[in-house]
């Protein structure tokens, strides 16, 4: 008997020797110890949950939540993302008065101890902890992972300063510290010869631009608190990609070199404070497709390498002084970047000579003059704000930017204008697809893809073999609709691309065999957007908390521009609900629900929609849109769910009456969310536009341009009063 047990026993053990991969198994029990206590220090997220002690750590099945690597009996990568919600307009701690919340780990939560125990993985080579609630200073001894190589602590709750002892990684060639409440100035990073990637976006750190290795590909260091001038050492930047350092406060001019970097591809620079004028000299490089300068303070002309956008490359330039003789639009006059420009400047210091008393008394008469002269000024100003308010109440548009009366220069489908062909930002031109490739995209239209099913037709997502995630409408049609006709609506939509619309991409037109002059079915491929729909993060409390005011201003003027490019286009009537909003990464919004008839030879139903979509014989069908949006920004304001058409009525008149009588009254109707974060003149602009919106005479609903208008005067009024330091960020 004993000898039987022998031999079982011996049998196994080299059955576990020869097909058992030698990291299975047999990771260090130390190893093992720390995953353990990290399981205990992050509180047992849903990622971790089901580890006990039979678990054999290194055959845990990847996900894109949970990996972990193994070699030599070592853990060499770490990635644990869960799910608790990152900060958003939070103020920023001192150190010590961080309080903990739903959204972080408990108030017993030690980020010290954490790393203590976390930094005895000594082979870490890879260590992602995103989304987990981790709250604290990061320590100093951080500095103990010997081989780190890509460290990502994004979308936590880490306030105080970046340790310095970062920069002692010499291997790292990946550092995402984004979406945290990091605070203080950024340390000298120059010695990470390695690094690609840098984002530590969305913290309020500053205010000097940070030193950096130029072996640089990605940068990212939007919304942050940065002050200075762009370092002109970016010459050397022979290898960046991607620039993103927009919505801060850099000054002076731009660096002409940016746009000529030899790999350069994408530069972000928007709503800063930059000033003076590009010089038109400037070379963009040939890889470079997407610019955005706009909300700055530049004056003068583009240079030609920027000024219209062409098929590879998109220029965003508006809210600027650049000159108008130009096809630019949405640009402020002159004199506002002169004075903004002076605002910024730093003060110049003081010359000392034998000449100082006099200048002085000169600079002092002079002071005197421009005193008077500026009094003057914001009295006129002061009347001319009156007017202004006054003209917004009855609704005047005359100085609106669009010009209405303005000739279509655009081709011309079944009697109407649609605009030229747009290549959307980071979509590929529309294309015309086989059968064959959309049964790729789809596995062949696995159920495991299918998204929605209604009575005509299917939704289902695929992937392209570039990786591409697409959305895939199935729809079969009746007879009386001609491959002629399918295909002539189908060039309507290929023309259609705007950032604020979700894009067709293509489509694929499959006939019977035995009724070859017979369309039998249309498959429509459309982008994928990610974000979920606006009524998902109005009901969903956790997402509400990240569209304060000024994100459902961002959004609403979304939809009003993408709205604007359809009427522009003769599209009308189309079924803008606010499920129908869709929100990328960006929280911009896309409209997913326009439409475009059928020639009316052949029926009524539009592929894109599914459903009929005839337009209706009104002569009012754009104001039909119009309503439709106020009962949106109804929503918006109040965060209450309309279900039904009393819904809509009964708080209308809850807004009239708020409007009426008190600003109290009507911050006590607006959505709780958003109480703190408004200015009270933004918030009633847009009220006394939902209004008129939903007024039931449809011939007194204003315009989209009119709407675009007081919008934009809205927008502006909320970020002089955020910009003043009004903005409260209590929730």
């Amino acid at each position: 008997m004993d000898v039987c047990c022998a031999r079982s026993n011996f049998l196994f053990s080299l059955f576990l020797l020869l097909f058992v991969p030698a990291s299975i198994g047999q990771l260090l029990p130390a190893e093992t110890r720390i995953l353990f206590q990290v399981q205990q220090f992050l509180e047992y997220p849903q990622v971790l949950q089901g580890w006990n002690k039979w678990t054999n750590f290194c055959y845990l099945p990847q996900s894109t939540s949970l990996v972990i690597v193994c070699s030599d009996n070592h853990i060499t990568e770490l990635t644990i993302d869960g799910n608790k919600s990152s900060p958003s307009q939070i103020p920023k701690p001192s150190s010590g008065n961080f309080s903990s919340s739903q959204r972080t780990l408990s108030q017993g939560f030690s980020i010290d101890s954490f790393f203590t125990v976390i930094t005895k993985l000594s082979s870490l080579k890879k260590l992602s902890l995103v989304s987990l609630g981790i709250w604290g200073p990061l320590p100093a001894k951080i500095d103990r992972f010997d081989s780190l190589e890509v460290l990502n602590l994004s979308s936590n709750f880490i306030h105080g300063s970046i340790p310095s002892e970062i920069a002692k990684f010499k291997n790292l060639t990946s550092l995402v510290l984004a979406n945290n409440l990091f605070n203080g100035s950024i340390p000298d990073l120059k010695g990470l010869t390695q690094l690609e990637e840098f984002d530590i976006s969305n913290n309020p750190l500053g205010p000097k631009f940070p030193s950096l290795s130029n072996n640089l590909v990605y940068i990212n260091l939007r919304n942050m608190a940065l002050r200075s001038e762009i370092p002109q050492d970016f010459m050397n930047f022979n290898h960046l990609q991607v620039l993103d350092i927009s919505s801060n406060k850099l000054q002076g001019p731009i660096p002409p070199i940016l746009f000529s970097l030899p790999s350069i591809q994408s530069i972000n620079i928007a709503k800063n404070q930059l000033s003076g004028e590009l010089p038109p000299s400037i070379s963009c490089h040939e890889n470079l497709t997407f610019v955005d300068v706009s909300n700055n303070l530049l004056i003068g002309k583009l240079p030609s390498c920027l000024a219209s956008n062409s098929k590879n490359r998109t220029v965003i330039a508006s809210w600027n002084c650049l000159s108008k003789n130009t096809s630019l639009k949405y640009q402020r006059p002159y004199s506002f970047c002169q004075k903004e420009a002076l605002a910024v400047q730093p003060p110049v210091k003081k010359q000392k000579n034998q000449q100082t008393v006099k200048l002085a008394l000169v600079l002092g008469i002079i002071g005197a003059v421009v005193a008077i002269i500026v009094a003057l000024g914001l009295l006129i100003l002061v009347m001319y704000r009156r007017l202004e308010r006054n003209r917004a109440k009855e609704y005047k548009s005359e100085s609106f930017v669009f010009d209405k009366n303005a000739a279509h220069t655009s081709p011309v489908v079944d009697g109407r204008h649609v605009p030229m062909r747009m290549v959307s930002l980071g979509l590929p031109p529309y294309h015309v697809f086989t059968l064959e490739e959309i049964e790729d995209a789809t596995n062949n239209f696995d159920p495991a893809n299918l998204v929605v099913e209604v009575s005509q037709a299917q939704l289902y997502r695929g992937r392209m073999r570039d990786g591409l995630v697409i959305l895939v409408k199935c729809l079969k049609l009746k007879q009386k609709h001609s491959p002629q006709s399918l295909q002539q609506h189908m060039e309507v939509l290929s023309r259609l691309r705007h950032r604020h619309l979700v894009s067709v991409l293509g489509h694929c037109i499959v006939t019977y065999q035995d009724h070859s002059n017979t369309a039998s079915t249309v498959f429509i491929v459309l982008e994928n957007v990610v974000n979920g729909s606006l009524r998902d993060h109005l009901s969903d409390w956790r997402k509400r908390e990240f569209i304060k005011w000024p994100q459902r201003m961002s959004i609403t003027m979304s939809i009003a521009k993408g709205i604007q490019y359809l009427h522009t286009a003769g599209v009308f009537g189309n079924d803008l609900k606010i499920e129908n909003v869709l929100l990328d990464e960006n929280l911009s919004a896309k409209i997913s629900s326009y439409k475009i008839s059928l020639p009316p030879k052949v029926g009524s139903e539009s592929p894109f929609a599914g459903q009929d979509n005839s337009l209706s014989s009104s002569e009012n069908t754009d104001k039909d849109d119009i309503h439709q949006l106020g009962v949106i920004l109804l929503e918006v304001i109040t965060g209450r769910p309309i279900i039904s058409p009393s819904d809509i009525e009964d708080l209308k008149l809850q807004l009239e009456i708020c409007l009426a009588e008190s600003p109290s009254k009507l911050q006590d109707l607006t959505d709780p969310s958003i109480r703190g974060t408004f200015a009270y003149e933004s918030l009633k602009t847009v009220a006394q536009v939902t209004i008129n919106c939903l007024d039931k005479e449809s011939s007194r609903r204003p315009s989209i341009e009119d709407i675009l208008w007081h919008m934009q005067y809205s927008v502006q009024v909320q970020e002089g009063w955020t910009s003043s330091g009004n903005l409260s960020t209590k929730f």
